[in-house]
């Protein structure tokens, strides 16, 4: 509806209000006509009072107005209540990342779900429906999962990293790779999920290994999924080798931590023309070379560089830091046993080298005690750490690169409790496959919310505004008079205004 000023042959200017809402102008009312200016803009500010009233837009006289009527006509007015936060927000940077690439509609909603609402499939469902309006079924779900998995996958891993290349602005010379471990609800193992050593301490359940590369920061960039009893070790090199082949890049520097510093991946890592940073077990080293680590005799921020053997060289640094953190865990880790030893909670099976047993000892044939000389000896450790590498990078260029890799667990960590990737409910492989895919493509979105966040010079968290988005509803009205949709944001607390502005939403 609009005011509108007519011309007409005489010359007279007549002032009318106009309807278009059936698509064809209808005339409401002509106000009045008059040929001088100053009548003729009198006339429109009285059209445009008359046209507010008829379409409800005066305030209204509550001294002569019913309140409950006023209430009665806004609530028969509105026609849906929907969360739209979490698509304003976690939407824009889905759209950024070039995951929009993927057409189909249940692709965006089960990823920026398992942002906001991380559950199984089934309730999945009625977040889309109570909260988004959205109405699906699982079955329509399921044949998604089989064909994100028959057509997508590969798409979406290219997308996330074509992304990453893009923000990081350099190559990827240099990669972390680490593996954990996911766990199902069920006690039915099959070909795949199978019971093996659990990183959750779910050692009952049957499990998938998860082997995940990173780039610097802990931006995703490629993942693999391996039988649950697989052995960690041998997840390293598959996963490197598809990624190398697949995006064609010449030179890998790959950082990982000692759990995977086998001596046949090592030997795999050169044969493979890779260059390499590992964690090293300088406790596990011969005798001669455990002697000339603890001679070192280094101050806080030093290290020294040993030739093991060929290009292999062992870097051994030392932190004050990490020496009274390693104390503190040791003299915590004694304090236990002797408190079980103390209540007799020690046996037999409780001799071997997990974790602080190692300090226990037989003595005769029955007695367990502590090796309070071991104990000590352990304490020439504290505070020293190894890497093992056949880079040409410096002490401290190993050092910072190896430091980088506690984003791969952070970003582990986030996927296991803000997304809750585990428990997994699936069975079939292609589905289970589907199911990391979507939480893959979650987690980025979340690091990149992240690098957003830290661009913005915001001191938010991505969970703190995830939490927020939550929060923000658009409410849909139709008037009762032109019978026009209007729909409006309700953004009533700072929290959900500043987030908004700092987006420039």
């Amino acid at each position: 509806m609009f005011v509108r000023k007519k011309k007409n042959p005489s010359g007279v200017v007549s002032v009318q209000i106009i309807d278009k809402s059936s698509g064809k102008y209808k005339l409401v009312k002509t106000v009045g006509s008059s040929d001088q200016i100053d009548k003729i803009n009198q006339l429109y500010e009285q059209a445009h009072l008359e046209k507010d009233k008829i379409m409800g837009l005066l305030p209204l006289n509550f001294e002569t107005a019913k309140e409950d009527k006023l209430v009665d006509m806004f609530y028969k007015g509105v026609e849906a209540l929907e969360l739209k936060g979490p698509e304003l927000l976690l939407g824009k940077i889905f759209d950024s990342i070039g995951f929009n690439g993927i057409k189909d509609p249940l692709f965006r909603y089960l990823v920026i779900t398992r942002l906001v609402y991380p559950v199984s499939k089934l309730k999945t469902i009625d977040y889309l429906y109570k909260y988004k309006g959205i109405d699906v079924s699982v079955n329509s779900i399921y044949r998604y999962l089989d064909k994100l998995h028959n057509k997508q996958i590969d798409q979406i891993k290219e997308i996330a990293f074509n992304h990453v290349r893009s923000i990081m602005k350099e190559d990827f010379s240099v990669v972390f790779y680490d593996v954990t471990t996911l766990y199902f609800e069920t006690e039915d193992a099959d070909d795949l999920r199978k019971t093996g050593f659990s990183k959750d301490g779910k050692h009952q359940h049957p499990q998938i290994v998860l082997g995940l590369l990173t780039s610097r920061g802990g931006y995703p960039i490629a993942y693999e999924i391996f039988e649950g009893d697989k052995y960690e070790g041998h997840t390293l090199i598959p996963v490197i080798e598809t990624f190398k082949r697949k995006y064609n890049l010449e030179k890998l520097i790959v950082v990982a931590d000692a759990g995977l510093m086998s001596k046949n991946n090592v030997e795999l890592l050169c044969k493979h023309g890779y260059e390499y940073i590992l964690g090293a077990r300088i406790k596990n080293e011969t005798t001669a070379l455990q002697q000339q680590i603890l001679q070192l005799r280094l101050n806080n921020g030093q290290s020294s560089r040993l030739i093991k053997k060929g290009s292999h060289k062992l870097i051994i640094s030392y932190s004050a830091q990490r020496a009274g953190k390693d104390a503190f865990n040791r003299n915590r880790g004694l304090a236990r046993l002797e408190k079980s030893l103390e209540k007799g909670k020690l046996s037999k099976k409780h001799i071997n080298n997990r974790g602080y047993n190692k300090y226990l000892k037989l003595e005769g044939n029955i007695t367990i005690t502590i090796d309070y000389q071991k104990f000590k000896k352990d304490a020439e450790w504290d505070g020293l750490k190894g890497y093992l590498t056949n880079t040409k990078l410096s002490n401290d260029q190993v050092i910072k690169q190896y430091g980088q890799l506690w984003q791969i667990e952070k970003t582990f960590r986030i996927s296991k409790t803000d997304l809750r990737i585990r428990p997994i409910y699936h069975y079939a492989r292609r589905r289970i496959e589907s199911h990391i895919c979507i939480a893959f493509a979650a987690s980025l979105i979340y690091k990149e919310l992240e690098r957003q966040l830290k661009e913005r010079k915001s001191k938010l968290s991505p969970g703190k505004v995830i939490d927020t988005l939550k929060t923000i509803y658009a409410l849909t009205i139709t008037t009762p008079y032109s019978k026009t949709k209007h729909t409006r944001l309700l953004v009533n607390t700072e929290e959900q205004k500043c987030i908004l502005n700092l987006f420039e939403i």
